[in-house]
C-alpha cells in the first residue's frame, strides 16, 4: 500500500505542477490575447505535457472529419478520469468542455476553466438545473465553438459504453449544430474509478478514433429529432469503439427512449 501511494505522488506531484504552470499562462496571458488564444494554447500544451508525463501513448484517427469551421458536438465515451487530458492531446478545435462545477473551485485549473468560457455542470440538480445546462451548451454552439460532452454522464465503472443521455443533444438539435462521434479505448485499464495512479509500466497505448459528423434532423418534433440524434450517435460512437477494442453494451445497439428526460440531460467532463 505504501508504494501505491509512492506512485500515485510520484505521478500526481509533477502532474500538480504541470497544472499550476500552464494554468498561470492561461490566467495572466489569456486575457490580453484574441480570443483567449493563449488559454487554448495553455491547455493543449498542458494535455500533452501531462500525457507524456503519464507515459500514455495517443494514438489518433479520423481527425480528418473534424469540421473546420462552424460550431459542433464533440459526443465521446467516459472511461477514465484522464479522458480530458487524453482527448486534449489530439482533438483540435477551441471546444469548450462541460465539467463538473466543483473542477472550477481548483486553482490554477478552475480559473482556467472559467476564463476560458467552459461549463460548469450540477449534477442531480433536477428538471431546472438541467434545462440552465442546456442553454449554457446552445450558448456555446451559437457563439460558433465546438463543445465537448461525455453522454454517458459520468465514468463507466466497467469501461462498457453505457446509454447516452440526452442534454447535448438537445443543445445541437436547437442550434443546428453536428455531432462528432469520437471512441477511445485503453484509459479504463491505465486508471478506472476509484484507482489511486494510472499503474506501472512503460509506455501505454490509448487509441482514439473519430466518425463522420452526424446532422440533426431540421423537421418534426424536438423529442423525436433529439432521441433520433442520440441514437445515431451512440451508435456511431459504439461502432467507432467496437473498431479499436473496445466493449459496448447490446452490441453496439443504442436504446433509445421515447421521451428523453429533462431531469436525466445532463453530461459532465473530467468526473
Amino acid at each position: 500500500m505504501i508504494g501505491k501511494y509512492y506512485r500515485a505522488a510520484k505521478q500526481w506531484g509533477p502532474f500538480a505542477a504541470r497544472t499550476a504552470f500552464y494554468g498561470t499562462i492561461s490566467v495572466t496571458c489569456g486575457p490580453l490575447t484574441p480570443d483567449h488564444g493563449a488559454s487554448l494554447w495553455a491547455m493543449k500544451r498542458w494535455c500533452r505535457a501531462s500525457t507524456k508525463g503519464l507515459s500514455i501513448e495517443v494514438e489518433a484517427d479520423g481527425l480528418e472529419n473534424v469540421p473546420t469551421s462552424g460550431p459542433f458536438v464533440y459526443a465521446t465515451n467516459h472511461q477514465s478520469i484522464v479522458d480530458i487530458i487524453v482527448l486534449g492531446s489530439v482533438l483540435p478545435g477551441d471546444y469548450k468542455w462541460a465539467a463538473k462545477r466543483s473542477l472550477f473551485k481548483i486553482p490554477f485549473l478552475g480559473w482556467h476553466l472559467a476564463l476560458a468560457g467552459h461549463v460548469p455542470v450540477d449534477r442531480g440538480g433536477g428538471p431546472k438545473t438541467a434545462a440552465q445546462v442546456i442553454k449554457s451548451f446552445e450558448g456555446v454552439l451559437k457563439g460558433g465553438k465546438p463543445l465537448l460532452i461525455f453522454p454517458e454522464g459520468t465514468r463507466s465503472e466497467t469501461g462498457v459504453l453505457k446509454e447516452f443521455k440526452a442534454g447535448g443533444f438537445y443543445a445541437a438539435v436547437r442550434a443546428g449544430a453536428p455531432v462528432v462521434p469520437v471512441a477511445l479505448d485503453g484509459t479504463y485499464d491505465l486508471m478506472m474509478k476509484g484507482a489511486l495512479d494510472t499503474g506501472e509500466g512503460n509506455i501505454r497505448k490509448v487509441r482514439v478514433r473519430v466518425g463522420a459528423p452526424i446532422a440533426p434532423k431540421s423537421t418534426g418534433k424536438e423529442a423525436q429529432r433529439v432521441a433520433d440524434l442520440r441514437e445515431r450517435s451512440q451508435a456511431a460512437v459504439a461502432e467507432l469503439l467496437l473498431s479499436i477494442g473496445g466493449r459496448v453494451e447490446d452490441e453496439g445497439a443504442a436504446r433509445v427512449q421515447p421521451e428523453p428526460e429533462m431531469s436525466a440531460t445532463v453530461e459532465t467532463a473530467a468526473e
